[in-house]
């Protein structure tokens, strides 16, 4: 049990791993990090441990095999270069949420003689009893299905948005950005009566002269404006 190795341990070198699965919670205003540091920082400094590195995975899904994610790769050579056999963890699903990849993540590790410790649940991966495997087994089937069931969530949010509004993600438009500069081109592009259209390209020269270039100040290309004067 781990209660019992906590009474007689001495202090220990161990190394933090930190992981985040979505890029929008990954900054110097999102807390994701600094929760999890916080919580690994806080049990180690009462259970004895010396924290001697940190490696995070952001943005890296917890479905992700742990040799294909470049944080728990660089630890992982940490580890075999320098003798530390302790990892923390903030809890059992930020080491991995799909129970396939959490199994086998936890089983190389140990083959390594490294022990992994969730800082919510310590004897989470410590204990073999039948009882615990299957409580291993069934938390990390849990964490996977709310994965899960939040990405269906997500997707189905999204496609209804999609449905109502026409866009949801990726980058703007010209005409969300700068819908006077639409305007304009759409403008300079429309027929004269006498039938004369102006080219995508002399489009592009009539709008710069009135001051309307790309996010790099030069001249808009002809396929822009056309994507421009069609929408």
């Amino acid at each position: 049990m781990y209660k019992a190795m906590k009474r007689n341990a001495k202090r220990v070198e161990a190394v933090a791993y930190l992981r985040t699965s979505s890029a929008a919670n990954v900054g110097a205003d999102k807390d994701s990090d600094r929760r999890q540091r916080a919580a690994i920082e806080s049990f180690a400094e009462a259970n004895g441990y010396e924290l001697v590195d940190e490696f995070y995975d952001a943005a890296v899904s917890g479905a992700d095999p742990i040799a294909e994610r470049p944080g728990f790769a660089a630890m992982l050579n940490r580890i075999a270069g320098n003798g530390v056999r302790t990892i923390l963890v903030e809890s059992p699903d930020r080491f991995a949420r799909d129970l396939a990849v959490q199994l086998a993540g936890h089983d190389h590790l140990r083959s390594l003689g490294v022990t992994l410790i969730p800082t919510s649940s310590p004897d989470f991966f410590i204990e073999d009893t039948p009882t615990a495997v299957l409580v291993r087994q069934v938390l990390g089937a849990i964490a996977q299905f709310e994965k899960a069931t939040t990405v269906a969530k997500l997707r189905a949010a999204r496609q209804r948005k999609r449905e109502a509004i026409g866009k949801v993600e990726g980058r703007k438009s010209w005409a969300e950005l700068n819908p006077e500069l639409v305007a304009t081109a759409k403008r300079l592009r429309r027929r004269s009566p006498k039938g004369h259209q102006r080219s995508l390209r002399q489009v592009a020269n009539e709008l710069a002269k009135l001051g309307f270039t790309n996010e790099r100040g030069v001249r808009f290309s002809a396929s822009s404006i056309a994507s421009m004067v069609s929408a």
